[in-house]
């Protein structure tokens, strides 16, 4: 989807982070906003940028687990700017996990809530609407690449996240043939407020929200002080990445229609590394030439050959 002017996106999470980043860089393409957000207070810092600039936006307070609450924030959204044409997921918890069997069953239920559902909820609401007034459109749903190469100790991050992936896989395929694309973006380190803003919808949501317990002192040996920490030669700007060049990363994905936008490429290595574990996983047997004469569905996708090669990031 290249044309962006007048057309409207509708992002989730939009008030602060990521989702601000890429609510900025649809309003810089001349686009509506809506800012769907759970937190009044975040949705009414962000649309001063909005009105400073004189970018149209509106702002609706939206718990992406409540199913009706959706409808109703998607029929807020037509009303003030006629039909929407891009869906962004990007609302996401990061809630406080260690091993899994340790989880509680309340943290388990809001992280698939949010993180899984809230995707399916967008996607079910919206893309009908899209669909409906046939002007062309695009649905993104930001994951991580935690999604790619797992956590220690992030068992639903990690693996809710790789859903989200799969969806977004499926969906593209499934829309072949249509005018609508489908993206997953799959974030590395970002300068957010993740952390801050999950404790605040967890607390709004009734969920106890426990602080880590303080890192235990190491042992003194003696009375040495102990050693300086070791310099590091780093521009962590390079690394650390600001939620505007996110917004930028996600815009030009939409626009090339690519199925997969990610914004680190040194996390290629573990994915490449994860690939080539999953291959050697599989018995080192000849292939049966009947099978996908039988399941040529199961045994390969070509929705994957869209994918083209994504050019180096220009500032």
């Amino acid at each position: 989807m290249e044309n962006l002017q007048g057309k409207t996106a509708f992002i989730t999470g939009g008030a602060s982070g990521l989702g601000l980043g890429i609510a900025k860089a649809c309003a810089k393409e001349g686009m509506n906003v809506v800012l769907a957000d759970m937190r009044q207070e975040a949705i009414d810092e962000a649309l001063v940028i909005f009105k400073e600039n004189n970018w149209p936006a509106i702002g609706v307070c939206l718990n992406v687990a409540d199913r009706e609450a959706y409808v109703a924030a998607a029929d807020a959204a037509e009303a003030a700017f006629g039909k929407i044409h891009i869906l962004v997921n990007n609302a996401g918890l990061g809630v406080p996990e260690g091993k899994v069997w340790e989880d509680s069953y309340e943290i388990i239920d809001l992280a698939i809530d949010v993180n899984y559902k809230g995707v399916l909820n967008g996607i079910k609401t919206i893309l009908p609407r899209i669909l409906a007034h046939g002007e062309g459109g695009h649905v993104v749903s930001t994951a991580s690449k935690a999604a790619l190469v797992p956590v220690p100790g992030f068992t639903l991050y990690n693996s809710l996240k790789m859903a989200v992936v799969t969806v977004m896989e499926t969906l593209a395929t499934d829309l072949q043939g249509t005018n609508v694309g489908s993206s997953v973006f799959c974030p590395g380190p970002f300068v957010t407020n993740l952390g801050a803003s999950t404790g605040a919808v967890m607390k709004s949501m009734g969920v106890e929200v426990k602080a880590p317990a303080p890192p235990k002192a190491p042992e003194k040996k003696d009375d040495a002080p102990p050693p300086p920490p070791p310099k590091m030669d780093i521009d962590f700007s390079k690394i650390m990445r600001s939620p505007d060049e996110a917004g930028a990363r996600v815009l030009r994905g939409i626009k090339r229609n690519d199925i997969y936008i990610f914004s680190h490429v040194d996390f290629k290595g573990g994915w490449v590394a994860r690939a080539e574990a999953i291959a050697k996983g599989f018995p080192d047997e000849p292939l049966n030439p009947d099978f996908k004469k039988v399941f040529s569905v199961l045994a390969y996708n070509p929705v994957f050959e869209r994918q083209t090669q994504v050019p180096a990031w220009e500032e």
